[in-house]
């Protein structure tokens, strides 16, 4: 079944994780401890006194910049929104390859779904992973649980202050920033309702926003264009099962998604499932690959040029 959430964005603003917000300008993690604060000003006294004298002209402006995103915050939770598309599917491993059991009209059909295994590791005794084996193979004859997801924000987020009357460069960079980290922000708050209620594989949990930043949870949530899914293309193939439009998400020609500050990706409960880079892969995987997802080589380099020798 897919499901569809729609929040405004005072509700997912605690799962923002600032660090990378404040990355993003150029500030060090450290500074990022300010959205810790309860917001007193002996609270940001003795925040500001906590770095060395030398670095305070730089904690100032982190504490600024903050106090303006949680103002722009403000500013726009009554007009705008996240969006979070999901759908729980049966899956198995067969090498690797997902194969996903979709049924429409009362009728069972396959997708496969080709993904990349790793050829080198800079440990010897270290298997070469693929996100396959966290699913259960086919050769059991029991199918698994897969999870796969989209989110985003609304499209006009991204272009506030861009131009007309009240056009400001500083401003625009601003919600830009802020937009990005709503998605991602909407990926944590989607990604921990699908854990504890719709598959509720962890009915239980209770973790607090950094436990969720650090990871605590069982499962990984994997993105298109990150390292274990690094294939853009793969987009593709998720919107023919979610159905990115219905959120409002386009794709380019090459796979990439407007509004920018979108996410997709899979979602896996396997207890002993972790991140991992797929990192440089050989022309054998490449030919072998494109075979698998019926592009031609050229077409397959194209896509996985960063991951080439």
């Amino acid at each position: 079944m897919i499901h569809t959430l729609h929040y405004a964005l005072h509700e997912v603003e605690e799962y923002i994780n600032w660090i990378y917000f404040f990355h993003a300008w150029d500030f060090p993690p450290r500074f990022a401890s300010i959205a810790r604060l309860h917001g007193c000003d002996a609270c940001r006294a003795g925040w500001l006194a906590g770095f060395p004298e030398e670095e305070r002209p730089k904690a100032e402006a982190a504490m600024q910049l903050f106090k303006e995103a949680r103002r722009i915050l403000r500013s726009l939770d009554k007009d705008f929104n996240t969006h979070a598309r999901f759908g729980l599917f049966e899956a198995v491993a067969e090498g690797d390859d997902l194969e996903i059991f979709i049924e429409k009209n009362g009728t069972k059909h396959t997708e496969r779904l080709p993904l990349l295994r790793q050829q080198r590791t800079t440990q010897p005794d270290n298997p070469l992973l693929c996100l396959t084996d966290f699913v259960r193979p086919a050769s059991q004859g029991i199918p698994d649980t897969i999870g796969i997801f989209a989110v985003t924000v609304d499209e006009e987020m991204e272009h506030l202050y861009e131009n007309g009357t009240y056009a400001d460069g500083y401003r625009h960079l601003l919600a830009q920033t802020l937009a990005d980290r709503l998605a991602e922000a909407t990926a944590e708050k989607m990604h921990e309702a699908v854990r504890r209620s719709y598959w509720g594989y962890a009915p239980d949990e209770r973790l607090t926003p950094e436990d969720l930043f650090v990871e605590r949870f069982q499962g990984i949530r994997p993105a298109v264009g990150y390292p274990s899914l690094p294939d853009q293309s793969l987009n593709f193939d998720l919107d023919r099962l979610l159905d990115f439009g219905s959120i409002g998400i386009r794709l380019t020609e090459n796979g990439a998604m407007q509004p920018h500050a979108s996410v997709s990706g899979l979602m896996l409960a396997h207890p002993a499932a972790r991140y991992f880079a797929v990192g440089t892969i050989g022309n054998d995987q490449l030919a072998d690959y494109a075979r698998r997802k019926g592009l031609s080589p050229e077409r397959a380099r194209q896509y996985l040029a960063a991951n080439l020798t």
